[in-house]
């Protein structure tokens, strides 16, 4: 039977009609355009998925492009990031470009415009351009410069550039139409001045384009087919056909603005100004906390690209905005981890085991599975001795038939290794249990084929030799806000929604084999949960992070 075709979602069937409308496949060329002023988040990565993802399926190039307009706020240390976030999804891109290596052309289409007389130097405030522009349900008023001699606008826009003037005294603006109902469209401001060094021109530039004005520009020049951005630039398209009919050459491509609900995920801020609030404000350690929604974050947490990319192929590509739940992610990045991860033993709230009849002096090493999900994973072997250390949840000293774990009278199987019996337990002078006395079956050892070893029992617990048994530190994280939306409230300040228990930090023992493991590596620490050694370890303190709980009962 023929596999079935998966349907087109709304991009590709516009692709698919202007290449059946005369466009040429080798014409086809996307870009992923990120503003350098912070680190990507998750719902950069739903751009990410589809832009580069569009170029896997076309074979078409995706550039990389920086739209670094604006020197107050960009940092080469966001650029750097996001090229090692857009590597880490498993992309490659075409070109490293960025609109400031068009400064000069878009200055020079500028003035055209100016001589064209569709372009005009305002000297009003900011403050001022606002109030005149009105709502979409009044006219706008026209600026008292809109209709200044074009020599006068061509003197000033240049010594604008020379650094003659201040911050906010002049600006250059469209002159398009000021009854637009498109507020976009009332003489949107095109340059300001901003006496501020960029991070790659320096103090050569002493005013620097406006967004809308270099972004489709920057697609132009680099002859971009189809310009993927969210919902949130639907009202900007008119305005992105505006300037790219200035200056269109009909031999070229004219890049197609299209747009695509952006990603919200319950439980996260997509909002790089709140980000930034949260790391300013130390709410949590940096933009690669493992409670972050960013990419580094969601990195360090132990999230595999893998799992992102199953992720954003669940949410699809729609028109609408919505909320996806967060428990989808979790179930994304659980189900490739179940895949990948070695299985490891670890205690995290360790209360130590002495089997009383298995020799003092004598340790032994047995044989575990790394993962049974995997065909070619192979075994290690791990050490075993008279002292263990157990989960203190795993024991109680009277339970119903319905505890499936260790118990007074009762017996489990040690996870690759013998069946054991509880016989007493020793405790503090809080009544604390500090040690279970067990004894062991000496042929019911795993894999030995004895028939004491092919013996039923209901439980089998991980458990961890104390005398190999090496100390972690091991933090829990929980979600950082306590609602699903933290910043729906416009008049309450989303930090009052940080979750007090977003992480916690608890000492444990594991086998000696993690002392070994590489920083990101996937682990499932056996009945608990899946972790990853975590950037803050040393080789003698050892730190892992838990990703998510080991199940959950989310069905996508």
């Amino acid at each position: 039977m023929e596999e079935e075709k998966k349907s087109l979602n709304f991009i590709e069937q516009i692709i698919e009609d202007d290449l059946a409308n005369g466009l040429n496949k080798d014409q086809i060329r996307f870009r992923f355009p990120p503003e350098p002023n912070g680190y990507l988040h998750v719902g950069h990565t739903k751009a990410i998925c589809i832009n580069f993802g569009l170029g896997e399926k076309y074979n078409a190039p995706v550039n990389l492009r920086f739209d670094d307009t604006n020197p107050e706020k960009e940092e080469q240390e966001f650029v750097d990031s996001i090229k090692k976030d857009v590597e880490w999804l498993g992309f490659k891109w075409d070109k490293e470009l960025y609109a400031s290596d068009y400064f000069q052309q878009l200055y020079e289409w500028a003035v055209q415009l100016i001589k064209d007389g569709k372009a005009y130097v305002d000297e009003q405030p900011s403050e001022m351009i606002t109030e005149q522009r009105k709502n979409p349900t009044e006219p706008g008023v026209e600026s008292p410069y809109r209709n200044r001699p074009v020599e006068e606008s061509l003197d000033l826009f240049e010594r604008m550039k020379n650094g003659e003037f201040e911050e906010g005294t002049m600006s250059l603006r469209a002159k398009i139409d000021m009854v637009s109902p498109n507020m976009n469209m009332r003489d949107p401001v095109m340059y300001r001045i901003l006496k501020r060094p960029h991070h790659r021109t320096g103090t050569a530039w002493k005013i620097y384009p406006m967004y809308d004005w270099a972004h489709g520009e920057s697609d132009y020049l680099e002859q971009v087919s189809h310009s993927l951005c969210s919902l949130e630039f639907e009202n900007h398209r008119p305005l992105y056909n505006w300037y790219l009919e200035q200056v269109y050459d009909e031999t070229k491509v004219a890049p197609k603005q299209r747009e695509f609900a952006r990603m919200n995920v319950s439980y996260m801020i997509t909002s790089k100004r709140k980000l930034q609030r949260l790391v300013a404000e130390g709410a949590v350690t940096g933009w690669d906390d493992p409670r972050m929604p960013t990419i580094s974050g969601m990195r360090r947490k132990g999230f595999t690209p893998t799992s992102i990319r199953n992720f954003i192929d669940k949410v699809g590509v729609a028109k609408r905005e919505n909320l996806i739940e967060i428990q989808l992610l979790d179930f994304c990045v659980r189900e490739d981890l179940n895949k990948v991860a070695k299985r490891v033993m670890t205690v995290v709230d360790p209360v130590k085991l002495v089997i009383e009849n298995y020799p003092e002096d004598k340790e032994e090493w047995v044989e575990t599975e790394n993962n049974p999900e995997q065909e070619n994973a192979g075994t290690r072997e791990i050490p075993f001795s008279r002292e263990l250390y157990i989960e203190r949840e795993d024991f109680k000293e009277e339970a119903n038939n319905k505890f499936f774990r260790l118990k007074l009278g009762g017996e489990v199987r040690l996870k690759s290794a013998y069946i054991i019996k509880a016989e007493r337990v020793e405790k503090d002078e809080n009544g604390e249990i500090t040690t279970i006395y067990a004894t062991y079956d000496e042929k019911s050892k795993s894999g030995s084929g004895t028939e004491e070893s092919l013996r039923k029992v209901k439980g089998t617990l991980h458990w961890v030799s104390a005398k190999h048994a090496i100390p972690v530190e091991i933090r829990i994280y929980n979600q950082l806000f306590t609602v699903e939306q933290p910043d729906a409230e416009k008049d309450v300040d989303f930090l009052n929604f940080i979750n007090p228990e977003s992480v916690a930090t608890v000492q444990g023992f594991a086998e000696p084999s993690l002392k070994d493991v590489a920083v990101g590596e996937p682990l499932q620490f056996q009945r608990i949960g899946y972790f990853t050694k975590d950037q803050d370890s040393t080789d003698t303190e050892l730190v892992f992070n838990r990703t998510v709980t080991l199940k959950d009962s989310f069905k996508p």
